[in-house]
């Protein structure tokens, strides 16, 4: 797989605009940082969340990423409240794709983290944000939006490995959980079964 070098990146290509996703919703989250100087960004973490946990449709999530969510609206969110976080991407369950923080930055998506040897995942990693709740499935758009939006940000870092929070996370979080169809999501992409967490994929 040609991978675009570091130099290219904060470029436009037709996809991208200074780390922006051209097929995209923009909504700027103000919960990120630069990348460390010499970051390799070559892993992509796919998370799931819901807002209330299994409630879908509503504008939660993107309050949550924009610290407009009111603490106050659901007895759930008192767990949450005061929590500043963010994704790069969000998948909502039509297939619907939001983006909050551009990849050319640092996303507040992992947290404590270790991942190919590395710590804090967040500082070379993409972080894409499901609907869904871990344990629970997901819908044939989702797959289909990240078909497509796992290549085009191969196009353009040095992606070489794809997990999921639980994998960098162990004991920590479950997320996406066991409902995430990761065997399909390779079919899809095609990528080699190398990049994927152990036992996710046959091998």
């Amino acid at each position: 797989m040609a991978m675009a070098p570091t130099s290219e990146r904060s470029g436009g290509d037709g996809l991208w605009q200074a780390g922006w996703y051209r097929f995209a919703r923009a909504l700027h989250s103000p919960n990120f940082g630069p990348r460390p100087v010499g970051a390799h960004v070559d892993l992509i973490v796919l998370h799931s969340i819901s807002l209330p946990p299994g409630r879908y449709g509503g504008d939660e999530v993107q309050q949550l990423f924009t610290n407009r969510l009111d603490w106050d609206a659901d007895p759930y969110f008192e767990r949450i409240r005061g929590l500043e976080v963010s994704a790069h991407f969000f998948v909502r369950r039509n297939g619907e794709l939001w983006q909050f923080v551009s990849c050319d930055d640092r996303a507040w998506h992992a947290g404590a983290s270790s991942w190919r040897g590395r710590t804090n995942c967040n500082d070379d990693s993409i972080g894409i944000e499901l609907e869904g709740l871990e344990g629970e499935g997901f819908e044939a758009p989702q797959y289909e939006t990240l078909a497509s939006l796992c290549p085009a940000i191969a196009q353009h870092y040095p992606i070489a490995f794809i997990a999921g929070h639980e994998h960098i996370a162990p004991g920590r979080k479950e997320d996406p959980g066991s409902g995430f169809d990761w065997p399909l999501l390779q079919s899809q992409t095609g990528w080699d079964r190398a990049m994927f967490p152990d036992a996710v994929v046959q091998r």
